[in-house]
């Protein structure tokens, strides 16, 4: 069974707007650069945008080589500047603990404002921000699962940016990739081996341009996979790590070997 590289994003900050990108490297943390930040709150506890969708109108753009960060708000206007990091502290990571360091300068004030709470933008100290750490360094979609997913909402394609998946495979059927747990898969230059399911949330509901909740994911896949053994409940993609880094571009071949 063989397919190819659908789609590729990322995420630099973690709860923002996804980007599609033509190429990425892959590493052991995951993409480099996705999610090199993420959101605390006043209790040092990860936020997410599944309370706070308008999040998702926030377009991050990260340049590691310059150093520099921009935020393009849903006005219009771009909140940039060079990264500087303060003092390390201790985050609540989905209550694992997790080191982190605060970012200095404009963007924690004009990301609270925006949603109406204290948050503080701060940069992941193992390289990225993924839920899963290391065994979870990449994520994987069949793009026919979203073909399937649209058909038992009764809508036409569904939005792959719902599911903020790392890779959308072409080629293969539905679901295909739930059977390739423990194997070895090669993505372009690189090979991953995923590990489990991805389980689903409300973050799926919504539309991936205004955070607002839109389409009942949830109560589909508990239909149409509600049968299905998996390792998380509700669940659409899957996980894996990274066992030869490398480069992943639009188009390359996914094959299990």
């Amino acid at each position: 069974m063989r397919g190819s590289v659908a789609w590729i994003s990322v995420a630099p900050v973690k709860a923002l707007r996804l980007a599609l990108v033509q190429e990425v490297e892959l590493t052991e943390t995951g993409p480099r650069g996705d999610r090199r930040f993420f959101l605390v709150d006043e209790n040092r506890r990860l936020v997410n945008n599944k309370g706070l969708g308008i999040l998702q109108q926030v377009v991050p753009a990260y340049d590691a080589s310059a150093g520099t960060l921009t935020l393009r708000f849903p006005d219009g206007a771009d909140v940039a500047g060079e990264v500087e990091l303060g003092d390390e502290i201790e985050t609540s990571f989905w209550d694992e603990p997790r080191p982190a360091r605060r970012v200095l300068g404009p963007w924690s004030e004009a990301l609270s404002a925006l949603a109406g709470r204290p948050l503080q933008l701060v940069a992941s100290t193992d390289g990225a921000a993924v839920d899963r750490g290391s065994k979870g360094a990449a994520t994987l979609v069949s793009a026919n699962a979203l073909a399937e997913l649209g058909a038992e909402l009764g809508v036409g394609a569904v939005d792959a940016r719902r599911f903020r998946m790392h890779f959308g495979i072409d080629g293969i059927p539905a679901h295909a990739e739930d059977a390739w747990f423990g194997r070895r898969v090669r993505i372009g230059e690189t090979v991953v081996v995923p590990g489990g399911n991805v389980g689903r949330c409300a973050v799926t509901t919504q539309n991936p341009e205004t955070g607002r909740p839109d389409l009942d994911t949830l109560k589909a896949l508990a239909r149409y996979r509600r049968d299905v053994e998996a390792t998380e409940p509700l669940p659409f993609g899957v996980y894996a790590h990274v066992v030869e880094p490398g480069r992943v571009r639009l188009g390359d071949p996914v094959e299990p070997e």
